[in-house]
């Protein structure tokens, strides 16, 4: 049975430093797009919210780490994340290189976005 973690915080630090070392950093990079975002355990995985409403998920594996869900509508967007798209919904990033968190800020706010246009 896989663990159950009650706060982001225990949950970043349930993976070796490496991949904690990148986990912070995605949560950086969400924090730094949506400085008002408020976190919690969903899905028990690491999720950011906007008032009250889920709005990015993060999470570690063994060889990567992956955010989700995937903002639609914007072309250069689509063009830039390609390589780590993974489904119609996930973005993958392989542990061992380098992981691109200004597209990960670009892609909170364009979903930010989309949620004030739904």
């Amino acid at each position: 049975m896989a663990e159950k973690f009650v706060t982001v915080d225990e949950y970043i630090a349930s993976f070796p430093d490496d991949v904690r070392a990148i986990l912070e950093q995605i949560r950086a990079a969400i924090h730094r797009t949506v400085p008002e975002a408020t976190e919690k355990i969903s899905y028990d995985i690491p999720t950011a919210t906007l008032d009250g409403k889920h709005l990015v998920y993060f999470a570690g594996w063994k060889h990567h780490v992956s955010v989700y869900p995937l903002p639609a509508g914007d072309p250069e967007f689509e063009r830039e994340l390609a390589p780590y798209r993974s489904g119609p919904g996930t973005a993958k990033f392989p542990l061992g290189k380098p992981v691109p968190y200004e597209l990960i800020e670009r892609m909170v706010e364009l979903l930010v976005e989309q949620r004030a246009t739904s």
